[in-house]
């Protein structure tokens, strides 16, 4: 099952989407928002479920999908939860600057809280007030889960995702490093981020949901060029089940939580930092990787952060290279 949200007032209008993003239903006779279907989720699911099958069947009425009327799935949420679950991200940023890597790193997520009062649409521009803050972009997947009590878990987290999705996780990284040295973490350094078009059940996506991972090429593109292809579901040190137990060590995470995975990354095929795709690597899912190991390899960091003009495209494809959850396009504008 496929959920999406169209653009109407604060939360949004839920509707139920086809298979292959085509079509949609309304859904708010079940419930008008996301939200609400989370919060009820065990009775509102199976109905929801029905009125799917009854679309791919054209038994209902439907109309036209189109993914420049959708706000994120959750245009704002409870709580927005960060992780970095693949650690050899962190190592590279952190070698670039010759900064020690913690051994805990390993054995122990990363794990920031994220703005959530109000996330960007999908298709929705990125706005941007000053070059010199470093915008850059972060292709993460993303899990949305029911109630978990505190304390779970991390194999019995993996039974209280409900929807899996992508998001854009904007960063200023010029603005990151005097808000770390503060000791207090990220907040004007971290905008708002916007989510895929639709979220879908684990059920749904078949062989490409195990374990708490997703697998398949997350796709990266950058002023219409190809930026990175890293499957998400290689060097993942974290699984989802992980990062939620992680988040409910000490408190309840209400239904509608999100957790997010942290940039996904794959090393190269010799261990080592990962290369681009011109030179048969699968590429990156940010700039600041791009620019880490071009300063691990050459001393200096010389791709810049995206600026005003500058688009990018972050999309999943299924076996028929069709998108799974449609697709993130963002151009930055001058706020």
């Amino acid at each position: 099952m496929k959920l999406a949200s169209l653009k109407h007032g604060r939360d949004g209008k839920l509707v139920v989407v086809s298979n292959d993003l085509a079509w949609y239903a309304d859904a708010d006779h079940i419930a008008p928002t996301l939200q609400s279907a989370l919060d009820d989720w065990q009775r509102i699911s199976p109905k929801l479920e029905a009125l799917a099958t009854d679309l791919e069947h054209n038994v209902i009425p439907r109309e036209r999908f189109h993914e420049h009327d959708a706000a994120s799935p959750l245009p704002r949420a409870f709580q927005w939860a960060d992780g970095s679950a693949y650690v050899n991200h962190v190592a590279l940023v952190r070698q670039a600057r010759n900064a020690e890597m913690p051994e805990s790193f390993w054995h122990d997520p990363l794990m920031y809280q994220g703005g959530s009062d109000g996330f960007l649409g999908p298709r929705d521009p990125i706005p941007l007030g000053d070059v010199a803050w470093g915008c850059d972009m972060e292709a993460e997947v993303v899990v949305v889960t029911g109630d978990v009590a505190m304390g779970i878990s991390a194999e019995a987290a993996k039974d209280y995702i409900l929807l899996v999705g992508l998001t854009n996780d904007v960063s200023l990284r010029g603005l990151i490093p005097d808000e770390l040295a503060k000791g207090f973490g990220f907040f004007q350094s971290k905008p708002a981020s916007a989510f895929s078009p639709v979220f879908v059940t684990p059920e749904a996506l078949g062989d490409r949901w195990s374990n708490g991972k997703l697998s398949g090429a997350l796709c990266v593109d950058l002023n219409g060029a190809p930026l990175g292809r890293a499957d998400a579901g290689v060097d993942m040190t974290f699984d989802f089940g992980q990062l939620i137990a992680h988040a409910a060590k000490t408190r309840h995470l209400g239904a509608g939580t999100i957790i997010g995975s942290g940039t996904v990354s794959n090393r190269g095929s010799d261990g080592g930092p990962g290369t681009p795709i011109s030179e048969g690597g699968v590429g990156y899912s940010c700039l600041a990787e791009v620019r880490t190991i071009e300063t691990i390899q050459s001393g200096k960091a010389e791709t810049p952060f995206m600026k005003p003009g500058d688009s990018v495209r972050i999309w999943m494809e299924d076996e028929r290279h069709h998108p799974i959850f449609g697709v993130i396009e963002q151009e930055v504008v001058a706020a």
